[in-house]
């Protein structure tokens, strides 16, 4: 593995390299861009069905097909060039919306439309996140990535209270059209800011699905990476439960109005741990941190066996997104431990399993959360993150 280096990199050394900078363009727009296709979605097919659990499957249906996506056509991300691959991806994000905003269409095709957009999502986010190794050595890596996460927790929150305030001022076919313009801008940057570099994988191709899955295989069954994926995964998938509750136990302790108080603290506090993992501490002090960063998930969750009221509770939440940190040195040791010629598909996997694993946890939080009080559930989830992390403790150290 790759020595980190002895100083964190800085913010003017990542935002130097224009690569970074078109790259970096591009994640906030499609971020941004589709938050607020999927609130004016939401809102039109409600309006359309009066339906609270279509318009719930509506907001959903780009993320149900990730897992998808990331089976079956991640060997993409490795074999096609990045700036043909990006611009594809764009301007299919660009003619599903512009559809979606001529309006008319029934639901199923709706679903239909979001469900083939968001097939390409893995890979489109693998192709960006595997371009950054290569363009920021060493820590930069590091700082980059967290910039990432920080920059597209900001941009989803900022697109959804965007496209709140648009649709109060403009019909939801008109938000659309504001959403394809993003989408139309991202395409003229991936086509023509991104530089024209060939793909990393030269091998030949035996099926797009047939190499995603042995490549998978490969990644899940070596000893080097299937430690970090994990170490990823597991940890937060088991966690986040705790988000998926914050509702009913808002409404438990005073006021179901609470849990957007408690889900903004969550959102702060990953926010803060990814900007103090990136950029304040040292990568060989970041190194030793990952372990109890990593616990630092589950522990807080442990206290609302106490019951606390809403300050106490946003503050415990806060604490607990503050461990998430802890992933940046796990992707470093993914990114370090494959070979270049798969490295896209591996970062894919990650997101894809992470996305997955998230989805899961919050489905089960809400299950158990038909039999316990979900107090009690939060421990769980809690008990269960810190149990990970014991059991990963030689990937964590």
């Amino acid at each position: 593995m790759t020595a980190p280096s002895a100083a964190p990199a800085r913010y003017r050394d990542v935002f130097a390299v224009p690569e970074f900078r078109t790259l970096f363009s591009l994640q906030t727009l499609q971020v941004a861009g589709d938050s607020v296709r999927t609130i004016a979605l939401s809102v039109q097919t409600f309006e359309r069905t009066g339906s609270p659990v279509t318009a719930a499957l509506v907001f959903a249906a780009g993320m149900l097909p990730y897992a998808v996506g990331g089976a079956l056509l991640l060997s993409l991300a490795d074999r096609v060039p990045p700036r043909r691959l990006l611009t594809g991806y764009h301007l299919l994000r660009l003619a599903v919306t512009a559809v979606l905003a001529v309006g008319g269409l029934p639901v199923p095709a709706i679903m239909a439309l979001l469900v083939a957009a968001g097939l390409f999502a893995p890979v489109g986010g693998a192709t960006v996140q595997a371009r950054l190794p290569a363009l920021l050595p060493g820590d930069g890596y590091v700082l980059g990535r967290s910039l990432f996460t920080m920059t597209s927790a900001g941009a989803q929150i900022t697109g959804q209270a965007a496209g709140g305030l648009l649709l109060s001022t403009l019909t939801p076919s008109g938000t659309l059209w504001l959403a394809a313009a993003s989408a139309a801008l991202a395409t003229v940057l991936a086509r023509f800011r991104l530089p024209d570099v060939p793909a990393v994988s030269r091998a030949p191709s035996a099926g797009m699905a047939r190499d995603t899955w042995r490549t998978n295989r490969r990644l899940l069954g070596g000893r080097t990476t299937r430690g970090p994926l994990l170490a990823g995964w597991l940890p937060i998938s088991l966690s986040v439960g705790a988000e998926g509750i914050a509702v009913p136990y808002a409404g438990a302790h005073g006021s179901a109005d609470a849990a957007g108080l408690m889900l903004s603290a969550a959102a702060a506090g990953m926010f803060a741990g990814n900007f103090a993992a990136g950029r304040l501490v040292r990568p060989h002090l970041r190194e030793r941190l990952t372990l109890p960063l990593a616990m630092l998930t589950g522990a807080p969750l442990l206290l609302f066996a106490f019951g606390p009221g809403p300050a106490a509770a946003c503050a415990l939440m806060a604490a607990g997104t503050f461990g998430l940190g802890y992933e940046l040195a796990v992707q470093r040791r993914l990114v370090d431990a494959v070979p270049e010629e798969i490295r896209g598909q591996a970062i894919g996997l990650y997101g894809s399993g992470l996305m997955t694993g998230q989805a899961a946890g919050i489905a089960a939080a809400g299950a158990l959360g038909e039999l316990l009080p979900p107090g009690r559930v939060m421990v769980l989830c809690g008990g269960a993150a810190l149990a990970s992390c014991l059991c990963l403790a030689r990937h964590l150290r």
